[in-house]
């Protein structure tokens, strides 16, 4: 049957035409055949070089893999106490951080549910998201308080002081009083399997109002290996973190998938080109996550950047959003000859990356966003009728992760 199915493959497009599905063309991920197996274990169980796992941009406070490590111990064994078991689910309503992925990562470990939120989303946006998800605990700083106003959620500070914005709210410790706890090895652990949900992300597609995203713990298991995969990283890797970590792509990358190949990510807080610039040029960061815009504005302002920052430890540069036209990629080559682009496409139902280019002559089949991601499958269906269409036909494009283990 298997070989059949590989027969009617056209090894050019990768289309079968006895079920109207294209297959990748990369080399299928190996999942862990061990079903009894939660995301951050795998992660944390990989082998690597790293030493730093994440810096604090502004600040230059820094995380060792160590010290990483032993927090989400801390803080699952202090939520653990708590009485966080699995399915329940937990709000994160911050900014980019160097703990965000603590949380994330001690929550998951439980097999409790992360759910995220746009700290720019209004009162009244997070009011809907926490009535649909149901939260038990809210992780938040000081500063977005307000925007839990009226919610009996028990809230944890990912700060030690507490402002005069606390108001009513249920504040019952902070971050860093759960690191300071001795990690418990004796604490209650519910059997976590792969198919049991890691992730309820909230995506509003192009349109309508935002709906809960479930994404598996298999699903980010498979993210992973393809976040490996695809760089081939070295030691010694530093990446520049722009990307909201709220957002499935940040969530994915930078808050689990590069934590497995021991690279470091430097986090800002949020998006400004000089902090950018002038962080890859401090922390000489070898890659740069960026959407179409800012590429733009690099190659349109280059003299004036290569005059003010040395950018010459940066050797690849990661585009998402929009595919990148002929002009945009010839022009920011010949600005930058010795840093390649990269480019990808994804959503947060597909759990990340659903397709990209891996090398410079892939990136340069203009107005494409590459190859679909390895073990992964596509159709593209009439909207309307929900039929599968043909090759060269246009219509809805629908992605399938990879969903068997091997």
């Amino acid at each position: 049957m298997a070989e059949n199915m590989s027969l009617a493959i056209d090894p050019r497009s990768g289309f079968c035409r006895s079920n109207s599905t294209f297959y990748s063309k990369r080399k299928p991920i190996p999942l862990p055949k061990n079903h009894s197996l939660d995301v951050t274990t795998f992660i944390s169980a990989r082998a690597h070089h790293g030493k730093v796992a994440f810096i604090d941009a502004a600040t230059g406070r820094h995380l060792t893999f160590s010290e990483l490590w032993r927090a989400v111990d801390s803080v699952a064994t202090c939520l653990s106490d708590m009485g966080i078991r699995k399915g329940h689910v937990v709000l994160l309503l911050s900014p980019n951080s160097i703990f965000f992925p603590i949380v994330c990562l001690s929550v998951m470990s439980l097999g409790a549910i992360i759910t995220t939120t746009n700290p720019l989303n209004t009162a009244n946006e997070i009011g809907k998201q926490v009535a649909d998800s149901k939260p038990v605990l809210a992780f938040t700083i000081p500063q977005l308080l307000p925007k839990l106003a009226g919610s009996t959620i028990p809230i944890v500070l990912l700060e030690d002081h507490v402002s005069s914005q606390a108001g009513e709210a249920k504040i019952v410790t902070t971050l860093h009083q759960m690191m300071k706890r001795e990690p418990s090895g004796s604490r209650v652990r519910d059997r976590v399997n792969q198919d049991d949900t890691a992730t309820l992300l909230y995506s509003s597609g192009t349109t309508g109002a935002s709906k809960g995203v479930v994404s598996s713990h298999r699903n980010l298991i498979a993210m992973v290996q393809t976040v490996i995969n695809r760089f081939s990283i070295e030691v010694g890797e530093k990446f520049i973190c722009t990307v909201p970590m709220f957002h499935i792509y940040g969530l994915v990358a930078f808050a689990t998938g590069l934590l497995a190949s021991g690279s470091t990510v430097i986090v800002l807080s949020k998006f400004e080109m000089h902090d950018m610039l002038s962080t890859i040029e401090k922390y000489r960061a070898t890659y740069l996550p960026l959407v179409p815009p800012i590429l733009v504005a690099m190659v349109n302002a280059a003299d004036q950047i290569r005059k003010k920052y040395d950018l010459s430890s940066l050797h690849s540069a990661l585009s998402g959003g929009a595919p990148l036209s002929k002009e945009v990629i010839e022009g920011f080559l010949e600005k930058y000859p010795n840093v390649k682009i990269l480019q990808g496409y994804g959503l947060t139902e597909s759990t990340g990356i659903g397709a990209s280019t891996d090398s410079l002559e892939e990136s340069r089949k203009y107005g494409t966003a590459g190859m679909l991601s390895p073990s992964m499958e596509a159709k593209v269906v009439d909207p309307d009728s929900g039929k599968a269409l043909n090759v060269n036909q246009t219509g809805e494009l629908w992605l399938r992760g990879p969903s068997v283990m091997k």
